[in-house]
């Protein structure tokens, strides 16, 4: 995803009424990591790192907010089994 793809991502937010303040902050944490990683595709993550980086401190409330992203169609969540791989999310076009 090329800048103007991103940008293009990114204001897609602002018309998508079902997206809360917790959607976002999740959402701005998984491009933060895109942006660090330089891919704008595919991310490698973490629960921790992205925990952190939205400031979403409970597990509940992740996980129900994170899997309203995948619901909605911004992500798709590729979980690693494997102690040595991390999970990716892969960047979903909606614009």
């Amino acid at each position: 995803m090329k800048a103007a793809e991103l940008l293009k991502y990114v204001s897609s937010f602002e018309k998508d009424e079902r997206l809360s303040v917790w959607h976002l902050a999740l959402l701005f944490a998984i491009l933060t990591l895109a942006y660090k990683q330089k891919q704008y595709r595919t991310i490698q993550v973490s629960r921790s790192k992205i925990m952190k980086l939205s400031h979403v401190n409970t597990l509940p409330t992740y996980h129900k907010y994170f899997k309203e992203l995948q619901d909605f169609g911004y992500i798709k969540y590729i979980p690693s089994y494997h102690p040595d791989c991390r999970s990716e999310i892969d960047l979903l076009k909606r614009y």
